[in-house]
Parts: structure tokens; sequence; C-alpha cells
């Protein structure tokens, strides 16, 4: 097993969320109001409960240690700004929520779900083919779980 498959696991367990978004985005107009806001609301408590803290434990502990390792402390600044738009982009969802998802949202759900979507999914394969491999190859498997349990206190607490 790899020093880093924790973290691919734990990217494959979020995944089917992930891809959830496109499938609720995909039932957008076909699915009635109060159906859609139930699986609105299923993915915003996704993204908030689960995505969100992840994305915020990457940023305090995992990405320091990827910018260290290709010696540029700007080298994550591009993944850190993707976790920033999926913020934004949640709240705007949950602000859609909060006043109540009628007929005349369907552009801007569909808009929101397929960018979160499409963002997230890209953002996922940028870490699984380029940070992944980087990370294993440079980390001792004490350095690796060090890192990772930082994540998962990182985590805990955002």
């Amino acid at each position: 097993m790899s020093v880093m498959q924790p973290l691919r696991d734990e990217h494959r367990a979020l995944f089917p969320e992930v891809e959830r978004l496109r499938q609720v985005a995909d039932q957008v107009g076909e699915l009635g109001t109060g159906e859609l806001s139930d699986q609105v609301a299923g993915a915003h408590r996704f993204l908030t409960a689960h995505l969100i803290p992840h994305a915020d434990a990457e940023d305090a502990a995992l990405y320091p240690v990827v910018a260290r390792l290709m010696g540029a402390p700007r080298a994550t600044a591009t993944m850190s700004r993707d976790h920033t738009e999926v913020a934004r982009l949640t709240g705007e969802l949950g602000g859609l929520l909060d006043r109540g998802i009628t007929g005349a949202d369907a552009k801007a759900l569909r808009r929101l779900l397929y960018g979160l979507y499409a963002l997230i999914s890209v953002h996922f394969a940028k870490e699984e083919e380029i940070y992944v491999p980087l990370l294993e190859e440079a980390l001792t498997a004490d350095d690796a779980q060090r890192v990772l349990r930082e994540m998962g206190h990182a985590a805990h607490h955002a």
C-alpha cells in the first residue's frame, strides 16, 4: 500500500457525492420543487459538512508540504483558489436554498451544480495525478502519517 493511500481512499469516498452534483443538475426541470429542494439540500450538506472541511484540511496540512517539496511557496495557490471558488459557489447554492427554490431558479441551479461538479472533479484529478504521486515519492511512511493526521485534525476543526 502506498503511503498516501488513505488520501486516495478519502477522495474515492467523496467522489460519489461529487457525481451526485451532476445527477441533481441533470434532474433540474424534471423534479418537482419539493423533491428538487431536498436533493439540493442534500448536495449542500455534503459540500458544507464534508467537502469544504476536506479542502480546509488540504490547505492547512497538505498543501504546505507539497509547496515545500516543489520548492515554491506559492506552488499550490491555484489549488487553494479552487477551494475558495467551491466555497463561494456553495454559498450561492445555500442562498438559493435559504430563500426557497422556485421554478425560476432552474438556470442558476444548473449553473451552480454543473460548475461545482466540473471544478471539484478536475481538482481531484489534479491532486491524484500530480500531488499524490509527488508525495508518495518524497514522503516516508512516518511523514505521510503525520501529514494525514494533521489533515484529520484540521478537518475536524473546520
